[in-house]
């Protein structure tokens, strides 16, 4: 397993935190997801043979929100 942490623009409430977690824990591989919205902050762990940076990234993208 891997961790990643990502600064995610755009969440304001915790509505946008549970699209994102959602939209993440929905990827095969990614076993956990924090998100902590006021911080714009997500740390993923993730299997690197299911998946990769790039598609995390992808799918907060596909939720309208920005990835640094």
């Amino acid at each position: 397993m891997e961790k990643v942490s990502l600064k995610v623009a755009g969440m304001t409430c915790s509505h946008c935190e549970e699209a994102v977690k959602n939209a993440l824990l929905s990827i095969d591989g990614v076993a956990s997801v924090a998100i902590a919205f006021h911080d714009e902050h997500a740390e993923i762990e993730y299997d690197p043979k299911k998946a990769d940076k790039e598609n995390l990234i992808k799918v907060i993208e596909d939720q309208g929100y920005g990835v640094a």
